[in-house]
């Protein structure tokens, strides 16, 4: 572990210093704009795209995509949010880990980033800030890849992240899109660091959770990406702030194919589904994104209260959701939890 330059949480709160999550909305990915009343919003928005645009916003992928040659493709995205862990070096460590992720859904190498700030120096202090910085530097150095300047706004709600541009070969191109029925569906991290954070900022969760989520939480997608590229995956997305549904939703969406999962195959941070039992653990994010699956999602009534809360908790920095044929699900990192098939597009039937 490098060494600190600033205070640790608890030193903050020994000092009188607000808490990260306590001067926050909502907890990362969780603080997004609702899926339908983003997609409501979109609406109409986007016109006539030039043949580069290799993937643009109809899909609702994860990044944009343009060829500058038959060779070569740069792979564009931005990503911030509020805080959802106290540790600002942490904080930083995962917004980072979650910008990068765009790039790594679609196939690409992370090149280059720009911080995204907004911070009050005067509420929380320049240390605090420069350990912000300095853990999404060190997630970028991770990625091979490196920041190259950012910008920085004043604002009493903490908000980092990162836009970031990467490079893909467009025939390596993954995208959301290209989905088949009878793809076997594979999630490359566990899910359940929306509720933890929740169940954190409400006082139930202890710091042992915190640690289990912050590791999922900043582990780059990296090998998970190369992995899927060396099984000749069909399609790909990340799962964060709309829940493994509202993602999902989207993959079949855009590929025209309906989709079901098994939610006990679905894998959890240990302590997650116990959390899940309990409303401390549900956000406003989670209702948000159950009442929006009610709109494409059936679940069997053999499903548990804690399963179902779990596939639409918004994730933050998730795993990647891969759609590849059955007898390479095997390469991927990450347990099978369904499949692709016939049906109208996005409908996804949820079964124990």
């Amino acid at each position: 572990m490098t060494d600190r330059l600033g205070p640790t949480a608890p030193e903050r709160a020994a000092a009188g210093r607000a808490r990260l999550t306590e001067l926050s909305h909502g907890a990362g990915c969780g603080c997004k704009l609702g899926a339908a009343d983003l997609a409501a919003v979109l609406s109409g928005l986007s016109g006539p795209l030039p043949p580069d645009v290799l993937v643009g916003p109809a899909t609702a992928d994860d990044a944009g995509v343009y060829r500058l040659r038959d060779d070569l493709a740069l792979v564009q995205t931005v990503d911030f949010f509020t805080p959802i862990v106290d540790d600002p070096y942490d904080f930083g460590r995962i917004a980072a880990a979650n910008a990068l992720s765009d790039v790594y859904a679609m196939g690409g190498r992370p090149l280059t980033a720009l911080n995204l700030v907004a911070f009050s120096l005067e509420e929380l202090g320049a240390d605090v800030l420069r350990e912000v910085l300095r853990g999404g530097a060190d997630a970028v150095a991770a990625a091979g890849a490196v920041v190259v300047g950012g910008h920085s706004i004043e604002d009493r709600e903490p908000k980092y992240g990162l836009a970031v541009t990467g490079t893909v070969h467009p025939a390596a191109l993954l995208t959301n899109a290209g989905g088949r029925p009878g793809d076997a569906l594979v999630l490359t991290k566990p899910l359940g660091a929306g509720a933890i954070s929740t169940a954190a900022k409400r006082g139930a969760a202890g710091p042992e959770l915190v640690a289990a989520a912050v590791a999922v939480m900043t582990e780059l997608n990296a090998d998970a990406s190369a992995a899927a590229l060396a099984a000749r995956a069909h399609a790909a997305t990340d799962v964060t702030g709309f829940g493994l549904l509202g993602h999902l939703h989207e993959l079949a969406s855009a590929s025209g194919v309906a989709a079901e999962i098994g939610a006990e195959a679905v894998p959890s941070i240990p302590g997650a589904l116990e959390l899940l039992t309990s409303e401390e653990a549900v956000s406003g994010g989670l209702r948000r994104n159950a009442e929006h699956a009610a709109s494409f999602a059936t679940f069997h009534d053999g499903v548990s209260t804690e399963l179902r809360r779990l596939v639409t908790d918004p994730m933050t920095s998730g795993g990647l959701l891969v759609a590849l044929p059955p007898d390479r699900a095997g390469e991927i990192p990450g347990p099978v939890i369904g499949a692709l098939g016939t049906g109208a597009p996005g409908e996804i039937r949820v079964r124990p």
